[in-house]
Parts: structure tokens; C-alpha cells; sequence
């Protein structure tokens, strides 16, 4: 019976996963169109998006660490996270 499930398990699993690489493949298209500093944050944040998780903080957290480690303006930070998060809705 443990074959069974390990089999079952590993005939499955590929195709479970199948998804999730089209839809990072969609998103990382979309951030292609994006400017450099929507870019950083997708960078930042695509890691940490999963299904379950509040990409909405994520994608603030990522955010004020770039504008406090001096990579991002405050004054581009909005418009850029906004940007980056509708990528991100692809990635999930």
C-alpha cells in the first residue's frame, strides 16, 4: 500500500505543479513591461506570494525595505508597489 501512495504521489505531483510555473511564467512576462522600480519590488516580494499569504503585505513589508535601504524613493514607492502587485496576481 506505501508503493501505492508513493506512486500515486509522484504521478501526481508534476501535474500539480504544472500551474503554478504558466502562471509565474505569465507574471514574469507582465513585469517584463514594468519600470525598474516595479521591477525591484517584484523581485523582492515574488519569493514570499503564495497561496494563502497577504500579498498586500507583502508587497508593503518588501516595499519599506527598499525605500529605507535607499533603493526605492518614497515618491515611487506607491505607484511602482501597485504596478508590481498586479504581476504578482498572476504568480499565484
Amino acid at each position: 500500500m506505501r508503493y501505492f501512495v508513493l506512486i500515486l504521489t509522484a504521478a501526481v505531483l508534476p501535474v500539480s505543479a504544472a500551474p503554478s510555473f504558466a502562471n509565474r511564467a505569465s507574471a514574469d512576462a507582465c513585469v517584463a513591461k514594468l519600470p525598474p522600480e516595479a521591477k525591484q519590488i517584484y523581485a523582492a516580494s515574488v519569493g514570499s506570494v503564495a497561496p494563502g499569504v497577504d500579498m498586500k503585505e507583502v508587497v508593503r513589508s518588501k516595499t519599506r525595505a527598499l525605500v529605507i535601504g535607499g533603493k526605492l524613493s518614497r515618491d515611487q514607492a506607491r505607484p511602482a508597489a501597485e504596478a508590481a502587485g498586479e504581476c504578482l496576481k498572476q504568480a499565484m
